[in-house]
């Protein structure tokens, strides 16, 4: 059971000190002096003004600004572009009709942008591309407030300086943890459905909350998410499980209604109780297991992990039965589940190895406890470990972050049970090639010894060797001819009979 509420969305705390970021935007901005200075003075002797925007400036007052930087300017792409092939090493324009042109230099990958003033046409999220004048009309149509400030770069005295910008109220904002639109919610999230999805991946992101208009306007508008197409829905989705705190942005999600649009399986997981009747529902007890999965990542993020951990119980609604004293059980979860789960990724358009990995996952999280302390023979360690083959550090993982019980005694029994398990696969490793676990013999052995050409028989006699190597481990070659022969044999002997 998870002490927070699961409609928990983020945490907007005590406020931000608004002088200490600006000077922590500051430093960090002047630090990128010896990239951007000779960029800078290039603007300047043309008398055209740059200004770092967007989430470049929300990141800098963060700390935590990437190699990415975003600019904007009066100036036109053609002219943009003129300057920035002088300037840097590699320049490429692909959304140039966008008025965007994009350049590399030192490591620094950058976007400079002319000033926009789109107009949108209320069917699809795609603005008529209209170039602006003004600063302040540009920020202004940006999605929210904290990524509408800016800071223009100058030159004085030949050093890098910087002057803030926030015609709206970004830096109060962002000082407050709290995510709002530049104008009424409901005009910008009509203008670009997107944004909803955006904003919840800002709470996994960044830890803020919303507004209360932000998050009224996304429940009374959840079904115009319908506008955007799945590709984009499963890039935004996919940074918000990589953030840092992905319950809180899927949260947002849920109790706004916009989640039964893109990700249906979800939600429907808070109206089922936990068989242990301990868990608020599986919803909640799916969001620890996420939480304590992502607790064990060695390499950073692990997309495919993170997916699995908040959907390994999303076939226990479709599941759910009661016995006659009232219990409820959920048999074949992990089954229906996985199918569930291709489904709906594959629906989602994503790429091949991640839908396989995410609901394979699913398929094997409940296989572990089919067995008790001490009751793994050899070939149920082969076949665990066949059948997870590289998701087995996940699967490792996962089982472990889906105890989420408040009984020490049984969470302690679990993970020992589990050590136990690991001892057993490192054990055979040792003396078998668990990693690959082949027949004996391959197919033109077959061929060779049972006098048979290329075909479905050949196959049926691999899948037989496969199966006696699971179960009796590897075989001398005189033993594994004679096993092949004998079970030949009775197969020739069915098919005559």
């Amino acid at each position: 059971m998870i002490d927070e509420d699961p409609t928990e969305t983020a945490d907007a705390s005590t406020p931000l000190p608004p002088l200490a970021l600006l000077a922590r935007a500051e430093q960090t901005i002047v630090g990128l002096a010896p990239v951007l200075t000779d960029l800078v003075a290039e603007f300047t002797r043309r008398e055209l003004p740059l200004y770092l925007v967007g989430g470049s400036v929300r990141d800098a007052i963060l700390g935590r600004l990437g190699n990415d930087l975003d600019f904007t300017t009066p100036a036109r792409p053609d002219t943009v572009h003129e300057i920035l092939d002088a300037w840097a090493e590699t320049v490429w324009d692909t959304g140039i009709e966008f008025g965007t042109v994009s350049a590399v230099k030192s490591g620094q990958q950058i976007e400079i942008t002319t000033f926009r003033s789109d107009t949108y046409d209320g069917d699809s999220r795609n603005p008529e591309v209209v170039f602006g004048d003004t600063l302040e009309g540009d920020l202004v149509r940006r999605d929210f407030r904290v990524n509408a400030m800016a800071v223009e770069l100058l030159l004085s005295d030949g050093e890098l300086a910087a002057r803030f910008h926030d015609p709206v109220g970004g830096l109060d904002d962002l000082a407050r943890r709290r995510l709002d639109t530049p104008a009424a919610p409901e005009i910008s999230f009509h203008d670009d459905p997107l944004r909803m999805l955006r904003a919840a991946r800002f709470v996994s992101q960044l830890g803020f909350g919303v507004a209360d208009r932000v998050k009224a306007a996304m429940t009374d508008m959840a079904t115009e998410i319908n506008r955007i197409t799945v590709e984009r829905i499963q890039v935004e989705l996919d940074k918000l499980m990589l953030g840092d705190a992905p319950w809180a942005g899927m949260n947002l999600l849920v109790i706004t209604g916009i989640a039964e649009h893109v990700f249906p399986e979800i939600p429907a997981m808070r109206l089922t109780q936990d068989e242990h009747r301990q868990h608020k529902d599986v919803y909640a007890h799916s969001m620890q297991v996420l939480r304590q999965a992502m607790d064990q990542e060695e390499d950073g993020p692990d997309l495919v992990l993170r997916w699995a951990a908040l959907l390994h119980d999303s076939g226990k609604p479709a599941t759910r039965d009661f016995s006659e004293d009232g219990r409820v059980s959920f048999h074949h979860h992990e089954v229906v589940g996985s199918k569930l789960v291709r489904k709906r990724l594959r629906a989602l358009k994503y790429p091949k190895h991640v839908t396989n990995d995410v609901s394979q996952l699913v398929y094997l999280h409940m296989r572990f406890h089919g067995f008790g302390e001490g009751q793994w023979t050899d070939s149920a360690v082969r076949r665990y470990v066949n059948d997870a083959g590289e998701l087995l550090p996940r699967l490792h993982k996962l089982v472990r972050a889906d105890c989420t019980t408040r009984n020490k005694k049984k969470a302690a029994r679990l993970q020992r049970t589990y050590d136990h398990l690991e001892e057993r696969i490192d054990d055979l490793a040792a003396r078998e090639d668990l990693a690959r676990v082949r027949p004996d013999l391959d197919g033109n052995e077959i061929m060779t010894i049972l006098g048979l050409r290329p075909g479905p028989d050949v196959g049926r006699a691999w899948a037989f060797l496969k199966e006696l190597r699971l179960e009796r481990g590897p075989l001398d070659r005189d033993d594994a001819i004679a096993e092949l022969r004998a079970w030949w044999e009775a197969e020739q002997s069915q098919e005559t009979n």
